[in-house]
């Protein structure tokens, strides 16, 4: 069982950065894949980034691609994810998830345990 906390949502001006945090309980947590998944109002949460149980494979959505960095410390159960350059459109509730079963993961039915969600607001 893993329990996960996101925290460093917030609201930021276009342009800005944030650095999400998720902490993760438990002392078995880099035989986990990571993932960041994000969802608007009205729209389906979809996967923005994804981080294998090594840290060594990464995956990008297309529309986060050079903007957002996905990283992880096996050491503190921590991953992170830096949003630069932010835009309204990535406005939304951003949830960290944890898979058991696979060591890279990227469809959200692959991901056993899910974080409470942190808000991100990007101000025109």
């Amino acid at each position: 069982q893993v329990q996960l906390v996101e925290s460093g949502g917030g609201l930021v001006q276009a342009g800005g950065s944030l650095r999400l945090s998720c902490a993760a309980s438990g002392r078995t947590f880099s035989t986990y894949a990571m993932g960041w998944f994000r969802q608007a109002p009205g729209k389906e949460r979809d996967v923005v980034a994804a981080i294998s149980r090594s840290g060594t494979v990464t995956y990008y959505a297309d529309s986060v691609k050079a903007r957002f960095t996905i990283s992880r410390d096996n050491a503190k159960n921590t991953v992170y994810l830096q949003m630069s350059s932010l835009r309204p459109e990535d406005t939304a509730v951003y949830y960290c998830a944890a898979s058991a079963v696979s060591s890279f993961a990227l469809k959200d039915d692959r991901y056993d345990y899910w974080g409470q969600g942190t808000q991100v607001t990007v101000s025109s």
